[in-house]
C-alpha cells in the first residue's frame, strides 16, 4: 500500500495533500444508501453501472461532510461528469475492487482528477490511438527498467486524470494523443505536455498537468491536481 510518511495518509489520499479530502471503498454500497434524485437517475442503468454510481456517491458525501458541506445529491452532466455543488471541486474513479472519491474547496483548487486502473498487462497491448511517438519509446525504456510494473495502465489511468482535470475547466473533450506524457519513475510523479492550446486560470495559459502515480495492491493510481 502507498503511504505518504509525511502525513500518514494512505490509498489514494497519499497522492493528494491534505486539503483534499478522499473516501475509498473495497466493497459497494446498497442502492438505498442514494438520495431520490440520484437514485431516479439509474433507474435504466444496468446492475455494474447502478452499483458504481451508488459507492462513488456515497464516498463522494463522506469525503464531503468532511469540509463541513451539507448532503446534496451528486447528479451526473451530459458526458457522466459528477455536478459538484458551489463551493467544490472533485473526482470520482471506478474500476474493479476499487472506488474512490476526492473533493476539496474550490477557493483554492481548480480542479482535480483521479484514477486507478487494474494493475496488469493489457491484454492486445497499449493501444497506439492512445499513445503519442514519444510514450511508445519512454514505456519501452520503463518496461525494461521496471519488468514488475505494467505500464499501459499506469499511462491510461494517468491520462483519465488528467482528462478529468482538464474538463473541469474547459468542459471539452481532451483525447489521448492531445496530451504527451512523461512519467517519473523515480519519484512517483508524471507530467502531461498539452499538445493543444490549455485552458486558462487567472489569465495564464495552461501548457500542461502534473500528476502522481502508485501501485497499491491490484490497481495502479493517479492524481492530478491543479491550483487556483
Amino acid at each position: 500500500m502507498s503511504i505518504n510518511h509525511v502525513t500518514g495518509r494512505t490509498g489514494i489520499a497519499a497522492l493528494l495533500p491534505e486539503d483534499v479530502e478522499v473516501d475509498e471503498r473495497t466493497s459497494g454500497i446498497p442502492l438505498d444508501a442514494l438520495m431520490p434524485q440520484e437514485y431516479a437517475a439509474i433507474t435504466r442503468a444496468v446492475p455494474t453501472r447502478r452499483a458504481e454510481f451508488a459507492t462513488v456517491r456515497c464516498c463522494a458525501r463522506q469525503a464531503s461532510s468532511r469540509l463541513e458541506h451539507p448532503a446534496v445529491p451528486i447528479l451526473a452532466g451530459k458526458n457522466r461528469e459528477p455536478i459538484w455543488p458551489d463551493g467544490v471541486v472533485g473526482s470520482l474513479m471506478h474500476c474493479d475492487g476499487y472506488r474512490a472519491a476526492a473533493v476539496t474547496s474550490s477557493l483554492g483548487i481548480a480542479s482535480v482528477g483521479i484514477d486507478a486502473e487494474v494493475h496488469q498487462p493489457f491484454p492486445d497491448g497499449v493501444d497506439e490511438a492512445d499513445t503519442v511517438a514519444g510514450e511508445v519509446q519512454m514505456l519501452t525504456r520503463l518496461a525494461a527498467m521496471y519488468p514488475t510494473i505494467h505500464w499501459g495502465p499506469g499511462l491510461f489511468s494517468a491520462k483519465e486524470s488528467i482528462y478529468k482535470t482538464w474538463y473541469r475547466l474547459t468542459h471539452a473533450w481532451l483525447d489521448f494523443t492531445d496530451c504527451e506524457l512523461v512519467i517519473d519513475s523515480e519519484h512517483g510523479t508524471y507530467t502531461g505536455h498539452l499538445l493543444v492550446p490549455g485552458p486558462r486560470i487567472g489569465g495564464t495559459a495552461i501548457a500542461g498537468f502534473d500528476g502522481r502515480w502508485s501501485v497499491m495492491g491490484r490497481q495502479v493510481l493517479t492524481t492530478v491536481r491543479r491550483p487556483r
